[in-house]
Parts: structure tokens; C-alpha cells; sequence
């Protein structure tokens, strides 16, 4: 019934544009890493494909090895690199997966030319996970590091998964602990710790022979440094030129966040499937954000898949958060990160997959070659384009496009 190669090529297909999404980063733009948070655009297909649970429980992934290259540009940043991700079946009971990634960043976005110089740094992701089924019951355990020159970050995961009622409903548990290390490029002793506790829930119901739908929550909390130690808030000075001078910015060192998702696949017509989701977020902070998205999978043949996406995202700001403060330190916090502000944003996706003809290498069952494109478009509306020029407070409001590019080989084995 499913339209795709598998589950996973699913996931490893579309993760990147689910990390695009805002709404798949607020926690990440509430930390304070020295990079930009367009690298988390692709940041995560591959690890996302290595440590999610099986789409069945009790089914152990398939032996496979993916190598890809990503390409983000938008906003002046500019990432890409190769990632790697590999599964092993350990007997009938266990399976291992291991990922590693690369990704090189350079930015001379509008935060980091208006506050600081432009900057180049490399990330070097690796991920190990541990699958293990007995009975109608999965068990993933996770671990993932990170490492770039200002920022170290740890995560530890747990999930479980338990069908029933003749394997047409999943429910899910999961546990995520993460630690992190915020550093400052030029100053060695500046070190802060972050901590972050993940706990999800979920239940998937396969409610007729072309429709399944499922429902999700997710609630996180972090503690510690979670702004970031190069950006400055800007607030009126009459006695500058300008008009306006900086401070650092101030955020609160608690962060609770929660979210909701439904979302559904229906199976039509030639094993195709429409795919929807809407996702709710809120936060301590005042943020409250919302995504929709409407997808289409269409193979043709036994050998092409076509895919198209739209996602739709809204949020409010942080209560906190300011373009243009009234006066230096005219409150407890201060935060002019645009990510904060009031914006909205759509993306387009469009991917193709080709089944390679049968190869004469040994051991492998079946290949592909996967392409997939992403365009967004992100339009602010309270944080302002100071480059533009104009008096304080009325610059041109601020709006950017993204491209991001992947392009992977999947083999299975």
C-alpha cells in the first residue's frame, strides 16, 4: 500500500525539511550556539533516519547504507557537506545504525553584519543507535555528539513502541537528555552549560485500508545559557549618530516548550498517498507557532516516485523580544533575535527518486538515487532591515528566501 521505497527513505528524504521548518526549531534557535541556525537545515536527515524508531513496531529497519550531500543557501549563510548512515541487522532481534556528518557553515547573515564579522566553522556530527524488538514491542536507545569550535552538544535517547489490537494501533514513549557547552570563539574561558529534558508521546491508528492517522506530544525543558554570546538587542541613543546602540542580549535561563501534531497519510489511486500535518507549539516565553502541511507522493512505474510538498508556519513573538528597545536596559530581558520575533514562512519541495536497475555489485538488493529541493520564503514582521537605512524603528521589515539542495545514494543490502 505505502507509495515509497520504504519508511525510511521517507524520513531520510524529508527530515531536512522538516528541520527547516521553524517550527521544528524553536528549541533549537532558543540555545545560544555560535553558528547559525540555518545549519540546522541540514543538520539532521541522516541522524533523524538513524535514530527514529521503526514506522511498524516490532520490525527491525532494513540493512541499508545512505551517503549524501546537502547544500543550503539563504539569508547570507551559506552550509553543505556529506553525511553518511549506515544499518546493521544483528541477528533477528537487534539492529545497529550509525551516521556520521559534516557540515561547513559560513555566514555573513544580517545578524552577524550588523553586530559582527562574517565567519566560516565546521560541524562533525556522530550518532550511534541501538534497535531491539522482542515480542510486538521495539526499543530504540540513542546517542548523539556534535562538535564545532564554540559549541559541544551531547544527547542521550530512549523510546519504546508497543502495537495492539491486531497491530493496527502504535503507541509510542520516548525520554531525550541532552548537555551542551556553550563557548565563545576569542575567549577560552568562556564556557556555559546547557541541559535539556525531551519526553514524547504518541499513537498511530490505521483506521481503514487507506487511512492512517496519528497523534503526538512532545514537552521539553532547558536550562542554562540558552542566548547567544555574540548577539547584541539595539535601543535608542540619541546621542549616537545612528540613533541606536547595542547590549548583549538577556534571556531567561528556563525555556519550557510544548507541542501537538496530528497528521495523516491517505493512500489513492496507483499506490499514491497525500500526506497532511498540523502542528501547535507553545512556549514559556511567550512563543506560540503554527505549521501546517499537505503533501503528495506519486510513483510511476516501478522505478520513479515523485514527491511534492507545502508547509505552511506562523508564530508569535517572544514577550521578551524587541526590534528597537526604548532605552538601554529597560528591562530584566532583552532578545532581538529574529527567529523570536512575529514572522511567517512557506516552503515548497519537490523530490524525485529513481530505483536503479539491478546492479552486478555483490550483496545488494536494491539502490537509489534521491533528489530533493526545498524553497522558502520567510517574511518578519517586527524585525527590520537596519542595512536598508532610515530613521530607527522605520526600516524596511526584513524578509530572506532559502534553497537547500540534497542529493543521496541509498542502497540496500
Amino acid at each position: 500500500m505505502a507509495a515509497t521505497e520504504s519508511d525510511d527513505q521517507r524520513t531520510t528524504g524529508t527530515a531536512a525539511a522538516d528541520a527547516a521548518s521553524p517550527a521544528a526549531t524553536e528549541n533549537d534557535r532558543a540555545t545560544s550556539r555560535g553558528r547559525s541556525d540555518a545549519s540546522t537545515l541540514a543538520m539532521l536527515p541522516f541522524a533523524l533516519a538513524a535514530l527514529a524508531p521503526a514506522a511498524k513496531a516490532a520490525t527491525l529497519p532494513d540493512d541499508r547504507a545512505d551517503a549524501m550531500y546537502h547544500r543550503y543557501e539563504g539569508g547570507g549563510v551559506t552550509v553543505d557537506g556529506p553525511s553518511l548512515l549506515v544499518r546493521k541487522k544483528l541477528g533477528d532481534n537487534f539492529s545497529v545504525a550509525a551516521n556520521y556528518y559534516v557540515d561547513m557553515v559560513s555566514s555573513a547573515s544580517i545578524d552577524v553584519v550588523t553586530q559582527a564579522s562574517p565567519y566560516k566553522e565546521e560541524r562533525r556530527q556522530m550518532s550511534l543507535a541501538v534497535d531491539a524488538i522482542r515480542g510486538k514491542t521495539q526499543y530504540t536507545v540513542a546517542y548523539v555528539n556534535s562538535t564545532e569550535n564554540d559549541y559541544q552538544a551531547n544527547t542521550a535517547s530512549f523510546d519504546l513502541s508497543q502495537t495492539m489490537f491486531g497491530d493496527l494501533t502504535t503507541v509510542s514513549l520516548g525520554f531525550s537528555r541532552a548537555w551542551d557547552e556553550v563557548e565563545k570563539r576569542g575567549d577560552p574561558s568562556f564556557k556555559e552549560p546547557v541541559d535539556r529534558w525531551s519526553y514524547r508521546f504518541g499513537v498511530s491508528q490505521i483506521l481503514t485500508s487507506r487511512l492512517m492517522m496519528g497523534l503526538s506530544l512532545e514537552t521539553i525543558t532547558d536550562e542554562g545559557y540558552l542566548h547567544n554570546p555574540y548577539r547584541s538587542a539595539r535601543y535608542l541613543d540619541p546621542d549616537v549618530a545612528a540613533g541606536f546602540a547595542w547590549e548583549p542580549e538577556v534571556y531567561p535561563n528556563t525555556h519550557n516548550s510544548t507541542a501537538v501534531t496530528l497528521d495523516g497519510d491517505y493512500y489513492v489511486w496507483y499506490r499514491a498517498a497525500v500526506h497532511g500535518m498540523y502542528r501547535y507549539y507553545t512556549d514559556s516565553w511567550g512563543v506560540s507557532g503554527n505549521t501546517f502541511r499537505i503533501g503528495y507522493t506519486h510513483p510511476i512505474g516501478e522505478r520513479w516516485i515523485l514527491e511534492a510538498d507545502y508547509r505552511w508556519y506562523d508564530q508569535t513573538g517572544a514577550d521578551f523580544y524587541s526590534d528597537l528597545f526604548p532605552r538601554e536596559n529597560s528591562q530584566n530581558f532583552v532578545g532581538r533575535d529574529k527567529e523570536l520575533s512575529t514572522f511567517q514562512s512557506q516552503m515548497f519541495t519537490f523530490g524525485v527518486t529513481w530505483r536503479l536497475p539491478p546492479l552486478k555489485w555483490g550483496g545488494l538488493d536494491r539502490t537509489t538515487v534521491n533528489v530533493f529541493y526545498d524553497h522558502a520564503l520567510y517574511d518578519y514582521a517586527d524585525f527590520r532591515n537596519i542595512l536598508k537605512g532610515g530613521p530607527p524603528g522605520e526600516e524596511p521589515l526584513y524578509k530572506m528566501s532559502a534553497d537547500v539542495l540534497r542529493v543521496f545514494f541509498s542502497a540496500w543490502f
